[in-house]
């Protein structure tokens, strides 16, 4: 029987409702969010000790391992492979991939949520399970995106799945779980804990202070006393300080740590640089280094670190304070220990980033290593690990050309990876370096794209049109897509365009040389969106036709869908192509929803929803506006509400589709989304017709049709008439 933790029953009663549902067939989710030290470990501690009968999985994110994709998973299913066999054939090749025991293709990211999720209750149909993920403001981005889908798509599984994270944190993936915010005990609980670890006098006003400065953090008051001497326990000399909560504990691990002898501070260091937490080769590192074993022993009674069956620290501040804490020189041993007895056949990958930490010099050989390490890396789905070796190549890269090379491919991996920032700076290395033309225009594109994809605002398509034409003399092929991204930004600009609109991207795509060799359908699509916009429709549709054509008849490759079958579907619906532009949002949302595409599938998702509300089938629509909402938030990006504001309008909800109405219009227009707009007053047309208030259909569809946005001025024409007719404004 677990002990209900000192001042936390409430919290102690929550999990255990969570666990019992779970065993009861029901689905249980909660994150724990605090400050360092305030208990969510030992939470899970008490989680855990409640979980007999249960089989019991424990995550630990570690922040060196942020940026290796699927690390924390692989930790969650380690000892669940043996069931791989068991899954669909998509899901365990994908999380094979995922977890390098197959090296066939790349790790589809949707695939491996998926078989995460098959996993779990494939295992729960022998026993409940318990998931406890600590510290998962440190988990890789992959992981935690996977783990967040698991936790939305939990249903009637008997599986329980906490997490703790440490606040403040950027960590987004979980947000919209349930929660339980963990805060420092109350005043009598607090001095109880902070006496039950003093032997000698405490002066009440020293207690005061202490449970005052802590908040009833209980790691601080649990570790600081012990850095206090007895005349200040007893007389308040020398209290307090101004250092951050984290920071004082971790000043204290760094005093018990100078304290040790040599060795085992160099052990603790070695340790924290380790990241798996393999003894195995903690030993071997340590023997590299001289480090007999029996140094371990004075760490652990510090009550630093424990060597089990894996390196266990008492705090990951411990591993923080002591790996920062160390010299720069020791640190690069330690590193170049680790990478010495790393397998080079079984993880290349971990040896090579531990020899570049322990490398301060450019090595072109080692810069080469990372670049293939980096390879790997995407195959395997891990954008960030890509993106994190390549910058460790750039940094050890000395021939100026080279080094632009690699800046330009990490600042792509980079962006890819969600690092707009770190992307934008890597690119200022790759501007700066002996570029030629088709290298400088390369970096322009990128920069244009970055502005696309962070703001989808006015800025982007100029940026992109610019990118286009310096293009054009160097690889024509690349500048005639550079002009079809240039019309997708133009045309989700619309109406708020301050810079490059429409009419200047179809003038410079009409300007542009064909392409070798016969029209493909990407060409067919930019030539006619030229048309339509400089010409008219009449001039456009035959181009037009023959584009969604050959974008049906896949004519085209799998990137070159993802990247434009939203604007194929566009076309579609302007030429009132009805059967084209369902098949094409129905195959947008497989094809992305099979490559794991989780940036592009609520877009792809968003325009099937459209389908569905035109087709009747509202209920289909309301699921997709589901999944919508928790792709996005597993990936992090933020999309106008679009879906959901037409199904409402359908639903002809009276009282609720205005308010949604207006906050999409507010939101596109704060974001200078002008087809936002479009769509916004024609929904709200749609939805005032159907109620009969026809004077303000009428005013909503007038606004929406003062611009052409495509795919939307059609349906708007149909509600202005209507409203004008029944208003009697013929």
């Amino acid at each position: 029987m677990c002990v209900v933790l000192a001042g936390r029953s409430a919290e102690c009663a929550r999990l255990d409702r969570l666990l019992t549902a779970a065993r009861a067939g029901q689905k249980g989710v909660l994150v724990l969010r605090g400050e360092a030290g305030v208990g969510k470990t030992a939470l899970l501690e008490y989680l855990l000790g409640r979980a007999s009968g249960c089989r019991v999985a424990r995550v630990v994110g570690i922040e060196s391992e942020m940026e290796l994709a699927f690390a924390g998973l692989h930790q969650l299913c380690a000892q669940m492979l043996s069931l791989l066999e068991h899954l669909p054939g998509p899901q365990r090749n994908a999380l094979c991939a995922a977890f390098g025991l197959s090296t066939r293709e790349p790790a589809d990211r949707f695939l491996v949520a998926l078989g995460v999720l098959s996993l779990l209750a494939e295992v729960a149909e022998e026993q409940p399970v318990v998931c406890a993920v600590d510290d998962a403001q440190w988990l890789d981005r992959a992981s935690a995106q996977a783990l967040a889908f698991v936790a939305r798509r939990l249903l009637a599984e008997r599986v329980a799945l906490v997490f703790a994270v440490r606040e403040p944190s950027d960590q987004r993936e979980l947000t919209g779980l349930p929660e339980l915010v963990i805060r420092g005990l109350g005043d009598g609980d607090a001095r109880a804990l902070l006496r039950s670890v003093i032997m000698g006098p405490l002066d009440e006003r020293v207690c005061d202070r202490i449970v005052a400065e802590t908040r009833g953090n209980p790691l601080a008051l649990l570790e600081l006393p012990r850095g206090l001497t007895p005349a200040e326990l007893a007389g308040g000399f020398g209290l307090p300080d101004t250092m951050p909560l984290a920071s004082r504990i971790e000043q204290d691990f760094l005093r018990r740590l100078e304290a040790l002898p040599p060795d085992a501070q160099r052990l603790v260091v070695t340790a924290a640089a380790e990241t798996l937490g393999d003894v195995t080769l903690l030993w071997r590192a340590l023997d590299r280094l001289g480090i007999a074993p029996d140094a371990a022993a004075a760490a652990e009674s510090a009550g630093l670190i424990a060597l089990g069956v894996q390196v266990r620290f008492r705090h990951p501040l411990v591993r923080s304070a002591a790996y920062r804490s160390a010299a720069l020189e020791d640190k690069h041993q330690v590193h170049r220990a680790l990478a010495d007895a790393t397998d080079p056949e079984l993880d290349p990958d971990r040896r090579a980033w531990h020899r570049a930490h322990a490398t301060l010099e450019p090595d072109e050989e080692l810069a080469s290593e990372l670049e293939v390490s980096a390879g790997r890396a995407q195959d395997r789905g891990g954008l960030a690990a890509a993106a994190a070796f390549l910058e460790e190549a750039v940094r050890l890269t000395s021939d100026p050309q080279r080094r632009a090379r690699r800046a330009l491919a990490a600042a792509q991996a980079k962006h890819q990876a969600g690092a707009s920032d770190a992307a934008l700076a890597l690119l200022a290395i790759a501007r700066a370096g002996p570029t030629d033309d088709l290298q400088r225009a390369r970096v322009g594109l990128l920069r244009a794209q970055i502005a696309f994809d962070s703001r989808r605002g006015s800025d982007a398509p100029p940026l992109l049109l610019q990118a286009a034409k310096q293009l054009e003399p160097l690889d024509i092929e690349l500048a005639r897509e550079t002009y079809l991204d240039a019309f997708t930004a133009a045309v989700l600009v619309g109406r708020l365009s301050r810079g490059a609109d429409l009419l200047e991207v179809a003038r410079a795509a009409r300007a542009a040389p064909a392409r070798p060799g016969p029209p493909r359908a990407p060409d067919l699509l930019l030539d006619g969106l030229a048309l339509l916009v400089t010409e008219g429709r009449s001039a456009s549709t035959p181009l037009l036709s023959r584009a969604v054509y050959g974008f049906r008849r896949q004519q085209v490759s799998q990137e070159e869908e993802l990247r434009w079958l939203w604007l194929v579907g566009r076309v579609a619906e302007d030429l009132w192509d009805d059967e084209n532009w369902e098949v094409l949002c129905t195959r947008h949302v497989a094809l992305a929803r099979h490559t794991g595409a989780l940036m592009v599938l609520p877009i792809a998702l968003r325009s099937r929803i459209f389908v569905h509300a035109l087709a009747g089938e509202l209920d289909e629509g309301a699921a997709l506006t589901a999944e919508v909402d928790a792709v996005s938030d597993a990936v992090g990006t933020q999309l106008a509400a679009y879906g959901a504001v037409v199904l409402a309008a359908w639903q002809g909800r009276e009282a609720h589709a205005p308010r949604m109405i207006q906050a999409t219009l507010d939101d596109v227009m704060s974001r200078g989304e002008g087809y936002g707009v479009g769509i916004s007053h024609s929904t709200a047309a749609l939805l005032y017709n159907g109620l009969g208030r026809y004077t303000e259909a009428l005013a909503a569809a007038q606004t929406a049709c003062e611009y052409d946005d495509l795919g939307v001025l059609a349906w708007a024409v149909i509600e202005l008439i209507e409203a004008a007719v029944r208003s009697g404004r013929r």
